[in-house]
């Protein structure tokens, strides 16, 4: 919202330098994001007359101009523009003057002709070319003829002003117009703002009712109130020159008379206006309904729209003409051609306007007030503003009354107080008197019964309606850099990291330290992508206004976030990429209101994670590797169930034969494996192997609790074993088998040796274990060893049906 310092005056008594304004409005009631000062930066830049205008002998498009600039004589200079011609007053650029964009005009030569310096188009000055009027779009800026040739043109632009740009939020949205700016600055600096009244003269011998008709078929939430009035023999022409200054330092374009009136009266009271080309209206009829899904409007932006069925429409004689509190419809636009203006006041829902100015992409000035809300009271009063200024523009006539298709009864809210809450909730002392003038200065009437405060919030103050609301307006007035500071009492603690923090950090050293990089992933991605690699069956949750379709659903894992990493490091010849991430992932179900997050861990290698040397040759990650990353991930975590790992084809983005399901005693954890070549072709990645754990479910795991064991004083025994075995039968199972028939001293079993070449029967593998035997307090005895060896060899024949070589 940008608001003139100049304007302002009409309605306070300011005498501070703008900044220092701008640095209060900041401290007690909006963001200010700066002060622009239009002429800043410009020197040399003056009014001038073009005595006379002589087509450039060499060009069939320059003028050779003849131009009074205050000095003894005029001077030449060569312009370009279409509209130049004698006797206008123009914006004149002197030699070694400096305009828009930091560029300095030079005494120069055109087509062999001198020419002193430039005739100027708005857009030259700095101005924004979306700003500039239509009429001097492709030309020099004609200024009025009360111009006095030599002096500075600033003040005949409105760029000798100060605009002030605030950032308003959602909840002060009274302060999206003048009115409420003023009002605030007024309680501000404890003054009454001088509010602009309307006078308006109506035709008596011409009824609105007669030929405008109104009927509201939408329900009273969705249009609270709708009136209209209507203008007559209106002239459209261009705004005067005060108006569009008002227009263009508001961040607006000027039109015409009309919508530029309309403009006006919008940034003044923050009511948006619409008005209509009485002619276009069937037989004067005008209603407000919801559009039927697949209707067509085209908008006055040229653009075609396929309506849906939550939008608000007018319509005349149920013909969609505007898009209500959005955009006007081109049917129905005020021209050169129109005679009759039919204006439109009303209050829309603000949830329904902004759904339609998302759902087309049409954020304006009229939506962005209505998203806020508007002042309910001052809907008719704005109307009539603007039917007596577009009468008073366009030479026309307002008809007798206004038509009424639903109206409203605005009735101020009543908020009760006490004093002592006050103090308490502010920490201050503040007197009867102090938070009464507070509410004086704010014009809000106000009865004391004892230390009972019963305020009455006036309806341009919508966002004011419970007690605490009422100690926002006490603090900031009073100056939140008057309130104590005091520090919080109590006995203070040690601040440390809970269990599941520690483990999360302690994963990510972890994961480092075992050579991953962390990548950090978006949360939102494809419904495609979200639901891949999911652990447990889920409903997706998808966003109902996302940034884009790449960023539509909540993802349900950390694998496919990974997957875009490794791609974007592919495309860009980054080949041996090994990433982790920790974070969120997203699970839902039908009953649920909101999804579960749970914390997962999870990572993807492609290429080697060993770098080529000399004496070192690159080797592919393969399956093995990654899964002692993760065995020793898992180990480090000290769970006390057994950790096994189970070959796995349930997972359909997966390699079905080199992936396993990851289990902790009964419980399903996560999987790790290569991911399927179809998956790397669909991501553009190498061959990949993934990893992903639920670490929610780790950390809850029960721990075993590590104590530190002194290495043993005391030789350890070796026994190996050859052995025949079916090929069915896993390393896993074997493994178990002789650490439960091992005995107490068993150490560690090792496999050493897999063959099943030459001379091995079909169906048959021959494999080889080192056994290590170690006791903790004595030397082991041979005779003990052999025993419990000879208790190993008896269960693998019996169980497996092994034959020992």
């Amino acid at each position: 919202m940008r608001i003139s310092y100049a304007w302002l005056r009409d309605y306070l008594k300011l005498d501070i330098p703008a900044d220092e304004l701008a640095e209060k409005i900041e401290r007690t009631a909006v963001e200010v994001d700066g002060v622009i000062r239009p002429s800043e930066g410009l020197k040399k830049v003056v009014v001038g007359d073009v005595l006379e205008c002589v087509p450039h002998p060499d060009s069939d498009h320059l003028h050779i101009c003849q131009v009074d600039v205050g000095e003894a004589d005029p001077i030449q200079i060569v312009c370009g523009a279409p509209n130049v011609a004698a006797g206008e007053k123009v914006i004149v650029a002197l030699p070694n003057s400096w305009i828009g964009n930091h560029t300095k005009i030079k005494r120069s030569k055109m087509r062999g002709q001198v020419s002193n310096g430039m005739l100027c188009a708005l857009d030259e000055l700095g101005f924004d070319e979306k700003l500039v009027p239509k009429e001097v779009a492709d030309g020099i800026f004609i200024l009025p003829a009360e111009a006095k040739p030599g002096e500075p043109v600033f003040s005949y632009l409105g760029m000798d002003d100060e605009i002030i740009d605030m950032s308003v939020t959602p909840n002060r949205g009274d302060m999206l117009s003048l009115n409420g700016t003023a009002h605030e600055l007024g309680a501000i600096y404890d003054q009454t703002p001088t509010m602009p009244t309307v006078d308006l003269h109506e035709n008596a011998d011409e009824l609105a009712d007669d030929e405008l008709s109104v009927t509201v078929q939408a329900d009273e939430q969705a249009v609270p109130m709708y009136k209209m009035r209507l203008i007559k023999n209106v002239t459209i022409k261009p705004s005067p020159l005060w108006l569009q200054i008002r227009i263009w330092n508001a961040g607006m374009r000027p039109i015409n008379n009309v919508v530029d009136a309309t403009n006006y009266i919008l940034m003044q009271y923050g009511q948006p206006l619409h008005a209509f080309d009485f002619d276009s209206l069937t037989n004067g009829q005008v209603n407000v309904r919801f559009a039927k899904a697949g209707e067509q409007l085209t908008t006055l932006d040229g653009e075609a729209r396929e309506l849906s069925a939550t939008d608000l429409v007018i319509c005349s004689d149920d013909r969609p003409i505007c898009l209500a509190g959005t955009m006007g419809g081109l049917d129905s636009e005020v021209t050169d051609q129109t005679t009759s203006i039919a204006l439109e006041g009303a209050i829309f829902d603000a949830v329904k306007i902004r759904k339609t100015a998302h759902n087309h992409g049409l954020h304006s000035e009229a939506s962005m007030r209505y998203e806020r809300g508007i002042d309910h009271s001052a809907t008719e009063t704005a109307l009539n503003a603007a039917a007596a200024m577009i009468a008073e523009l366009g030479d026309g006539t307002v008809t007798t009354g206004i038509v009424v298709g639903r109206d409203e009864d605005v009735q101020p809210a009543v908020v009760k107080i006490s004093l002592s809450r006050i103090n308490h909730v502010l920490g201050t002392e503040l007197s009867l008197d102090t938070v009464a003038a507070i509410f004086r200065r704010l014009a809000f009437p106000t009865t004391i019964d004892g230390e009972t405060y019963t305020v009455t919030i006036p309806a341009r103050r919508w966002d004011i309606h419970i007690p605490a609301d009422l100690i926002e307006e006490v603090a900031r007035l009073y100056g939140y850099d008057n309130l104590p500071a005091t520090l919080p009492t109590g006995q203070p603690t040690i601040g440390k990291l809970n269990e599941t923090q520690q483990v999360i950090r302690d994963s990510r050293k972890l994961m480092e330290s075992a050579g991953l990089t962390q990548a950090i992933s978006y949360s939102l991605t494809t419904e495609k992508k979200a639901q891949a690699f999911a652990m447990q069956a889920s409903e997706v949750t998808k966003l109902s206004f996302p940034m884009s379709s790449e960023r539509s659903a909540l993802r349900l894992n950390l694998i496919s976030g990974l997957l875009d990493d490794l791609a974007y490091n592919n495309a860009r010849k980054e080949h041996d990429v090994a990433l982790y991430e920790e974070g969120r992932v997203f699970f839902s179900q039908p009953e649920q209101v909101r999804p579960k997050e749970v914390e997962h861990i999870a990572g993807a290698i492609t290429g080697s994670m060993v770098q080529t040397a000399w004496d070192t040759e690159a080797t592919p990650v393969d399956f093995y590797q990654i899964k002692g990353i993760v065995a020793g991930y898992l180990k480090s975590l000290a769970l006390a169930a057994p950790v096994s790992y189970v070959a796995s084809t349930t997972h359909p983005e997966m390699h079905p034969g080199r992936t396993a399901d990851i289990y902790v005693g009964e419980a399903l954890v996560g999987f790790v494996g290569e991911i399927h070549p179809a998956t790397a072709k669909a991501y553009k990645v190498r061959t990949t192997y993934v990893f992903e754990l639920d670490l929610a479910a780790l950390i809850a795991q029960p721990k075993e609790h590590q104590q530190y064991q002194p290495i043993s004083k005391f030789p350890s025994i070796t026994r190996d074993v050859a052995m025949l075995i079916d090929d069915q039968v896993t390393n896993a199972a074997i493994v178990n088998l002789i650490n439960d028939k091992g005995g107490a001293h068993l150490q560690n079993v090792q496999l050493f040796d897999v063959y099943n070449g030459k001379n091995v029967p079909e169906g048959k593998k021959s494999l080889a274990y080192t056994l290590t035997y170690q006791d903790q307090n004595a030397t082991l005895v041979d005779d003990e060893i052999t025993k419990a060896f000879d208790k190993v060899l008896q269960a693998l024949t019996t169980t497996f049906g092994a034959e020992i070589r």
